[in-house]
């Protein structure tokens, strides 16, 4: 697909079967093998771990959806409408994002450590919308997980652009990101994740939470700033954004200094207890190491 147009993309990433993470893979045929133990909670909480995942049941809850019901916008309640039996029925062949990039173990790291940061961007914007007392909180961490989809699609598909890109960006610090995208592409990421979001029919909520020209609403700042955070401490807690970040935050949600960064802290540290899922470093391997004496053997 390298120097195909945009639409030539939307094209083939609407004919595509798209990939899962190995762990997603694993939850969902362990969780099977148990179908009469479980909940739609249990199998929610497996497919909010991934992206991708997410994308599919989205889709295909929307593709029997009657045209006059009302759209689904968070993946408890499609599994509530699909039913347990009707997910295993139709979730049970994957391929998976491992097994697509293994011979590329560059792009596969890409694509993981985009994916880590988007979980870690669904966190923050559950919790923040759950402290300003947002009743479907789901919505805005859905639209956090899913804020970096085009991303990791050309990841799967495209790797080597978004490696020339990353070269580019990490060689002049002044380069913007959607003009170093237009360079390489011939278009911008979020051009064609919101091109793909309408082909996709996902829920219209959901892609204006994710539209930057609605970015002036609450619940867009909520995503806009749980995804920036996501972004600037994947790779250390020096990135010269990340105090203007905490200071965004911390206007948002009005609770001080201290708490926005308890808040952050505490967000972080149960992300990285879900490491494995991602075999990636999460952001809180950054955190400084307390003071103190250190036990020796």
């Amino acid at each position: 697909m390298n120097g195909k147009s945009i639409n030539a993309w939307i094209v083939h990433l609407t004919q595509i079967d798209l990939p899962i993470l190995k762990k997603t893979a694993d939850e969902i045929a362990r969780l099977k093998s148990i179908e009469d133990k479980i909940t739609g909670k249990d199998i929610s909480s497996v497919i909010l771990h991934d992206p991708l995942m997410t994308i599919k049941v989205l889709r295909f809850i929307e593709s029997r959806r009657k045209s006059q019901t009302a759209e689904i916008t968070t993946i408890s309640h499609a599994i509530m409408m699909m039913g347990t039996g009707a997910f295993f029925e139709h979730f049970s062949d994957f391929e998976t994002v491992e097994d697509l990039l293994s011979d590329n173990p560059l792009a596969l790291s890409g694509m993981l450590s985009v994916i880590s940061r988007s979980r870690h961007a669904a966190l923050y914007a559950q919790d923040w919308s759950i402290l300003r007392h947002d009743i479907e909180s789901d919505e805005v961490a859905i639209a956090a997980l899913l804020h970096d989809m085009a991303e990791m699609l050309l990841w799967c598909y495209s790797p080597d652009e978004l490696i020339e890109i990353r070269r580019r960006m990490m060689r002049d610090a002044s380069l913007r990101s959607g003009d170093t995208q237009r360079a390489v592409l011939g278009f911008d990421l979020l051009k064609l994740q919101m091109l793909l979001a309408a082909v996709w029919k996902l829920p219209s909520l959901l892609r204006s939470l994710m539209d930057t020209n609605h970015a002036h609403l609450p619940r867009v700042i909520n995503v806009n700033l749980a995804t920036a955070l996501a972004r600037h401490s994947a790779l250390g807690l020096h990135n010269a954004a990340l105090p203007d970040d905490y200071a965004a935050i911390n206007e948002f949600l009005n609770i001080g200094e201290e708490s926005v960064m308890h808040n952050i802290n505490r967000n972080a540290l149960f992300a990285a207890r879900e490491w494995k899922w991602y075999n990636y470093r999460p952001a809180a391997t950054w955190f400084p190491l307390l003071p103190g004496e250190w036990p020796v053997e």
